[in-house]
């Protein structure tokens, strides 16, 4: 666990900044007050470790774990577990079935951990039948999944954690803030010195911007496959997966930056891009928000 650090980083800004959920993170705020900076910060922090402990997948005393172990039995989930089970839902419905929270069951054949290995078709079917958000039984408070389905909030937790964390700051105190997780973001308004301006990573290049954006007001998010993907036979496989056939989605750009109302839907409409493939332009424009994709 890092320890939270503080700095002046120009224009009347302090900067507090940690890592959580597995990216840095921060907050930017416009105060002339340090002290003030360092207590928002330990809120922010706590906040996303809230969010970490109760929802990561690779925490044994997780909700989201209690739930993968649930073996067919209902369980009971709390109000928030519910709230994003009903957005997950939502997501579900409105991309047709792509944007799919118990897709995470084909990691088991599926490891973009460096190596150049593809499963064979046999590997990939044998695991489909526990993949579809349709396959649960989900009637608030309650949800039932067959043995060997599992659910992962992955998709959505880190957007999820950086809208908590600004709703926690923004109503109370008057001063331009951005909350920032691994590059999803957002804030309430520019600070003096003119717009945030947040830089986008080139595919091909860890830690290069392509792109600098300015931002005033609301969410923004990136998804891509810039870290992680695998090459086999020279054909480049990213990380995201089709939950229908479960191959890599083909033809998607390599990163789609959106900007919305909050980093939540930001984060839904960049994952729903990258889920359609070639057709992310279409789809973005079609949504009406402004995007930014890099191929």
């Amino acid at each position: 666990m890092s320890k939270l650090t503080i700095e002046a980083a120009g224009d009347g800004i302090w900067a507090a900044r940690f890592a959580a959920m597995a990216s840095p993170c921060e907050l930017l705020l416009e105060t002339p007050d340090r002290k003030m900076a360092l207590s928002l910060g330990r809120i922010v922090e706590a906040e996303a470790r809230r969010i970490e402990e109760k929802f990561s997948r690779y925490r044994a005393d997780s909700v989201v774990s209690a739930i993968n172990r649930s073996a067919g039995r209902a369980i009971e989930v709390d109000p928030e577990t519910a709230a994003l089970l009903d957005y997950a839902a939502h997501c579900y419905e409105l991309s047709g079935g792509l944007f799919d929270i118990t897709s995470g069951a084909l990691r088991r054949v599926w490891r973009f951990d460096g190596s150049d290995r593809v499963p064979s078709q046999a590997e990939i079917d044998a695991v489909l039948p526990w993949v579809g958000f349709n396959r649960l039984e989900w009637r608030a408070p309650y949800l039932t999944m067959a043995p060997g389905m599992e659910i992962d909030f992955g998709g959505i937790g880190k957007e999820y954690a950086v809208d908590r964390a600004f709703a926690l700051l923004e109503p109370a105190w008057d001063c331009a803030l951005l909350v920032n997780f691994g590059g999803d973001l957002r804030t309430n308004r520019r600070p003096t010195a003119g717009p945030w301006r947040v830089g986008v990573e080139r595919p091909d290049r860890h830690g290069e911007a392509r792109l600098m954006l300015e931002v005033s007001q609301g969410g923004l998010a990136t998804s891509g496959d810039t870290h992680r993907y695998l090459e086999h036979d020279g054909v480049r496989y990213g990380h995201i997966l089709d939950p229908r056939s479960g191959w890599p989605v083909r033809g998607a750009p390599r990163s789609v930056t959106v900007a919305a109302g909050s980093c939540t839907e930001a984060g839904m409409y960049c994952t729903f891009a990258m889920l359609n493939g070639v057709d992310a332009e279409q789809l973005l424009e079609r949504a009406g928000v402004p995007f930014w994709c890099l191929r």
